[in-house]
């Protein structure tokens, strides 16, 4: 049923790298969203005030809240499907972020008033009323959230919606906040028990745990997380599939959200060969990027001297010095000038994210290693950190 209905709503739904498509997937879920709240809020206040159930009223109250989010969540998508301008010229995607993070915000909020208010009826429980209607409204409240949980989770996973998931969580979060007041109707039905305000902390301690959860999602890409690995080992491959790139390094991916990426490269290539045929390489790279993957590429060319024997010799023996230092150091752009008096051996040496030994120590470590082997070897050294990568470059190459 759900296929179903995204086929009928949403014109041209399997192409959902297309903005106004994404677009179109956040505003269905939102609009269901704000429908079926609305419905389930004002039968929950009616029946609560008229029975008198404090926790069905504020249950519905809940609701209403979720409605609000939904309509926050059509706002947010409507405003990052907006193209570029000259304010914003990488666009507006991060809005959709804002938008996860404000659901995460009230469902934190909601998860401590409820907490509030499960202690102030463990404090001075009252009697509950039993109505079959009310159970028949919770029921069919729990059926609705249920099926709103599976809608929202079918639309996160189709458009990598982290809003999306986020609005699936505070559905299944309405499950569990509803069964908890089903049940504790039923047992002061036929025990006599108000457990009402029990069952109310258990489910706002949830509610908060799932909100952190949503919010520290959120923030990753915010913040800059690192690339997913295989999306990273995708645009390596790739790039080195082209013939006449030997080697690729300094490789940074920039997220603008959801599936708007923007990524540098630098890319070795052979110094013997041709400068326009392998300008012209590059050219072809990026341009296939930008249609294949749609992603924003730009390529630094890196000439590399390949058939000087001596050349490849101090590389090597470079290479092997580095690895026997740390196994996760590799090192990119290596030359050699040599003088009368001493050889300067130049390179950048890659460190992994994270990397805890201080750059003056490594380097100082280097430059002990290579002077053991020859007194006259210099080094000019470029610590180089590793943002993104997860390809261990060819020695051969290096």
């Amino acid at each position: 049923m759900i296929d179903f209905i995204i086929k009928r709503f949403i014109k041209d739904y399997e192409n959902v790298r297309e903005s106004s498509v994404r677009e179109a997937y956040g505003k269905l879920g939102s609009v269901v969203g704000i429908f079926a709240n609305v419905i389930l809020s004002l039968s929950k206040i009616a029946v609560g005030s008229i029975f008198g159930n404090i926790s069905i009223t504020a249950d519905g109250v809940n609701n209403l809240s979720d409605a609000g989010s939904s309509v926050i969540t059509f706002i947010g998508f409507k405003m990052s499907g907006k193209p570029a301008d000259k304010d914003h010229p990488f666009g507006h995607a991060r809005i959709e972020y804002l938008t996860g993070l404000a659901v995460g915000v009230i469902i934190l909020l909601l998860g401590t008033e409820l907490i509030k208010s499960s202690f102030e009826k463990i404090i001075n429980p009252g009697t509950s009323i039993f109505s079959w209607v009310m159970a028949v409204v919770l029921a069919l409240s729990i059926a609705v959230k249920l099926w709103l949980n599976f809608f929202d989770s079918r639309l996160a996973e189709k458009i990598s919606s982290s809003t999306m998931k986020a609005a699936a969580m505070d559905s299944r979060n309405d499950v569990m906040a509803t069964t908890a007041v089903l049940v504790s109707i039923f047992v002061a039905k036929f025990t006599g028990l108000e457990i009402d305000g029990y069952m109310g902390v258990i489910v706002a301690l949830f509610i908060l745990y799932s909100g952190y959860s949503i919010l520290k999602d959120i923030l990753n890409p915010l913040l800059g997380e690192m690339p997913d690995p295989d999306f990273v080992e995708k645009i390596e491959k790739k790039i080195l599939s082209y013939e006449g790139i030997l080697n690729i390094h300094d490789l940074v991916i920039h997220n603008y959200g959801p599936n708007r990426y923007f990524a540098t490269v630098h890319a070795e290539v052979d110094a013997k060969e041709d400068i326009l045929k392998s300008h012209d390489m590059i050219d072809n790279i990026e341009r296939d990027f930008a249609r294949e993957l749609d992603i924003n590429l730009v390529i630094h060319l890196d000439p590399v001297i390949t058939n000087d024997e001596k050349i490849n010799q101090l590389r090597n023996m470079t290479g092997e010095i580095i690895k026997e230092i740390d196994e996760a150091l590799t090192i990119h752009d290596f030359r050699v000038v040599e003088g009368e008096t001493h050889t300067n051996l130049i390179f950048d040496v890659l460190v992994p994210a994270g990397y805890e030994t201080k750059s003056s120590d490594l380097v100082r470590k280097i430059e002990k290693s290579i002077k053991s082997v020859n007194e006259n070897y210099y080094v000019v050294v470029t610590v180089d950190r590793n943002y993104v990568s997860t390809y261990m470059n060819d020695p051969k190459m290096l």
